[in-house]
């Protein structure tokens, strides 16, 4: 069994997709169709049901999974320690991303790393279902680290790092009846139409377990994965939205009535680890670097 095999057998596994993986490891498809044929052959078994929409792992592929992402993650920890002997940090670190992360300076603090770590690549992602799959995407080993914004607390399995935190306002527009009132009660948006993010996103979250704590309901008449189009939409009068100074910051929200709710949902960005994964060297100065940076007094309270 080589590590090639073991590699691709888990890029094919985490893309769904030979054509997926095949340009994420830079590979010709028939290359890669190839070496998962070799690793089934070795082991004497089929690791994955091919269909002509779809690649899914079979039982043996699911068994196979986590054992091969702990055998290639002893090899990065290999190679971590002949670098780190030799005086340099090297690899890869995948970071995942929110779509809006204005609330701290991540741009500096990457900047910072490169300075001190020129070997070491960083691979940022966003994902489409938000802060939630990004937590699911640190939890199967994609990630190395994700910077989040669920409320509340975190699945088992994560370590959350709380770095900033602001409270999101009422955006409306001007001459909308909330936007005469200075601070609006909660209870007063009971039944109001709503332009939002969709179901996993951070603000989304944080809105939607506020309502059900109170018992309230709320009408999403849109659900946008964009800041910009979310704010353009309630100027054209589809619903109110709730947003922050950063997370609209280059926007055109100052057309808008952005109004304080009492009380307040709030737009909280954590850092997120895997709890039970050792990091990599290149990880864990950037998780360092990244806390001693950002993190809170709050971070005592870290969740796992």
């Amino acid at each position: 069994m080589e590590l090639r095999h073991l590699e691709h057998f888990v890029a094919v596994a985490e893309e769904g997709s030979f054509t997926r993986a095949a340009a994420r490891l830079h590979l010709v498809q028939s290359t890669l169709s190839v070496s998962v044929r070799s690793l089934e052959r070795e082991l004497g078994g089929k690791l994955f049901n091919r269909t002509t929409r779809q690649v899914e792992l079979t039982d043996a592929g699911r068994a196979l999974l986590d054992e091969a992402r702990t055998a290639l993650a002893a090899v990065d920890a290999a190679r971590d320690a002949v670098a780190a002997a030799q005086g340099g940090v090297r690899g890869t670190v995948n970071v995942g991303i929110m779509h809006s992360l204005a609330l701290i300076d991540l741009a500096a603090t990457l900047t910072h790393y490169h300075r001190e770590r020129p070997q070491v690549q960083i691979i940022p992602s966003t994902a489409p279902g938000g802060s939630a799959e990004l937590v699911t995407r640190v939890l199967d080993g994609s990630l190395d680290l994700a910077f989040t914004a669920l409320p509340g607390v975190y699945p088992a399995g994560v370590t959350q790092r709380l770095l900033a935190s602001e409270p999101l306002l009422l955006a409306c527009p001007e001459g909308h009846p909330l936007a005469e009132h200075s601070v609006i009660p909660l209870v007063d948006l009971d039944g109001e139409r709503f332009v939002d993010f969709p179901v996993g996103w951070g603000t989304r979250a944080s809105v939607d377990r506020l309502f059900t704590r109170g018992g309230l309901r709320r009408e999403i008449a849109v659900e946008v994965a964009d800041i910009p189009t979310v704010v353009d939409l309630v100027r054209a009068g589809f619903g109110c939205a709730f947003v922050s100074a950063s997370l609209t910051s280059g926007t055109r929200a100052d057309t808008l009535a952005m109004r304080p709710v009492q009380p307040a949902p709030r737009f909280e960005v954590s850092l997120v680890t895997a709890t039970q994964r050792r990091p990599s060297a290149a990880a864990r100065a950037l998780i360092d670097l990244v806390l001693a940076t950002h993190a809170t007094p709050q971070d005592d309270d870290s969740k796992a």
